[in-house]
């Protein structure tokens, strides 16, 4: 008696940068939150159409492309101080495992996975909802997913700050990320 192995049936999703939106968030001066976005990501989610938990994703974002809509700032940003994008030119996300999805609309679940800044990779919980699927005007398929984490910036290297004359720091080491991600199924 011999046995053969079934594979799952799996999908793989491309990223659509035109509709996908990675932002992150700070405190300036521990009063005012200011957002910025890193606007060129591409990647893919592979889904298991039978098991959502087996799914993976694995993305990667142009830090260049990192805005915030003060020049200035963003080539701060951009410098030795933060992200040092001539040496590390891209941040990426690349998932480990999948908690409790399923293909219900508006199912939260948890993707976890390594999030690699300037060559420090750290393991990072994302709260994610999937949004839905759908069929596009041009007959393309669609999916949608939004989540959210937290991460310290200090434990990837981006230890820049300067203290106020009234306490506290400049630049908060709380940095939020919120992600808006849309994919087109591979045909």
């Amino acid at each position: 008696m011999t046995a053969t192995a079934t594979q799952a049936p799996t999908s793989t999703w491309n990223i659509d940068p035109a509709h996908t939106t990675i932002e992150f968030s700070a405190k300036h001066m521990m009063i005012t939150t200011v957002k910025g976005r890193i606007a060129d990501v591409r990647g893919a989610i592979v889904v298991d159409e039978s098991d959502p938990s087996r799914s993976h994703v694995e993305v990667e974002m142009d830090a260049k492309s990192l805005d915030t809509r003060s020049e200035q700032r963003d080539q701060h940003l951009r410098s030795a101080d933060f992200l040092d994008v001539e040496k590390f030119a891209h941040v990426t996300f690349r998932s480990k495992k999948v908690e409790g999805a399923s293909n219900k609309p508006g199912t939260q679940f948890k993707v976890v996975g390594d999030l690699t800044i300037k060559d420090v990779t750290k393991e990072v919980v994302l709260d994610t909802t999937y949004e839905g699927r759908g069929k596009d005007p041009w007959g393309g398929e669609r999916v949608s997913f939004s989540a959210d984490t937290k991460i310290d910036r200090r434990e990837f290297g981006l230890t820049w700050n300067a203290a106020l004359e009234t306490g506290g720091v400049l630049v908060s080491n709380d940095i939020k990320l919120h992600v808006e991600v849309q994919a087109v199924k591979a045909s």
